[in-house]
């Protein structure tokens, strides 16, 4: 008996979500067709956003009241991040209950998001956040268009940003994939040029050449949280439209070894996925220890991957 195609493996009706993605980003369907109508509307109902929904608090939270962003990964950011990965709009109300709070509680006079309990706006949280609340359809709430304004003020002027302070880097990807869904006619001047510089200090580094090689780095993950990996900067990268280039060379070359014989690819790992300094920091402190949370099992074949792997091949052939 053959093997379904990788493409009707997504297909299937089993993940709505991943239906609807693959007929809008890999068939190219129009919103408006009766297929993609009919998915996008069961995203909701069946399959992992619907799971995820069935555990949010009437008031719009989950896990917890108080804060927003713990416990890692199990909390209001990071369901809310997953489900606008899966084509959730704030035309379901839960969703914009959600948006709103999360909204209330995390911006920062500065323009920027970070979470509770502090007061300027950090980069991991605000790229994180902006472009969660574009795909959920805020791309024009002031606290969304301010997000935007401070990614062009904060970005380092060689090119790139900065988490926690720690220089630009490859792990701060994530003002980068705010503008990858930001439409293109809302930006500045000053925002083209801090999206040039940025991507031109991932191409100059291969989208892996930082320091020491670091092995979480080569393996695929969802969800990807705040961390980093070569098909994250891929799929960044290319949504840009930058896919031409043959610094890209490496990291396509990297996908195309990972995909199976059958043509999907596996979820590697789940964060958090860490070695070196990161792994020995939280061995040291276990009150710090965080919740892995997935929707597919690790090792095995993965829908959310697979997807992603295959955007990223369909926008360079």
């Amino acid at each position: 008996m053959t093997s379904i195609s990788p493409l009707e493996w997504l297909l299937e009706e089993d993940q709505p979500a991943i239906r609807y993605l693959a007929l809008t980003t890999l068939r190219g369907k129009p919103e408006s067709d009766p297929e993609v109508r009919v998915a996008k509307a069961l995203i909701p109902k069946n399959g992992w956003a619907a799971d995820i929904l069935a555990k949010q608090d009437p008031a719009g939270w989950w896990a917890g009241r108080e804060s927003l962003y713990r416990p890692k990964y199990v909390s209001t950011n990071w369901m809310l991040l997953i489900l606008s990965d899966l084509g959730l709009t704030k035309a379901d109300p839960r969703i914009d209950k959600a948006c709103r709070l999360w909204i209330q509680r995390f911006a920062m006079e500065d323009g920027g998001f970070a979470m509770s309990g502090t007061k300027r706006g950090h980069l991991c949280t605000t790229g994180n956040m902006a472009r969660a609340l574009v795909r959920f359809g805020y791309a024009d709430h002031p606290k969304v268009r301010g997000a935007f304004a401070w990614l062009e003020r904060t970005r380092d002027k060689n090119g790139g940003w900065s988490c926690f302070g720690s220089g630009r880097n490859l792990d701060s990807w994530e003002g980068l994939s705010a503008f990858a869904v930001y439409p293109k006619e809302k930006w500045t001047a000053g925002m083209g040029r801090a999206v040039e510089d940025a991507v031109e200090f991932y191409l100059q580094r291969e989208l892996h050449k930082q320091g020491d090689r670091y092995r979480p780095w080569e393996r695929f993950h969802y969800p990807v949280h705040y961390y980093y990996d070569i098909l994250v900067g891929l799929d960044v990268l290319t949504a840009l439209g930058y896919t031409d280039d043959p610094r890209l060379g490496f990291a396509l070359s990297h996908l195309k070894k990972k995909r199976r014989p059958d043509g999907r690819w596996n979820l590697d790992a789940v964060h958090p996925d860490l070695e070196g300094a990161m792994a020995a920091w939280y061995a040291k402190y276990p009150k710090n220890a965080l919740i892995p949370f997935a929707l597919e099992a690790a090792g095995a074949p993965s829908k959310m991957v697979t997807l992603r792997a295959m955007q990223v091949l369909s926008r360079v052939s």
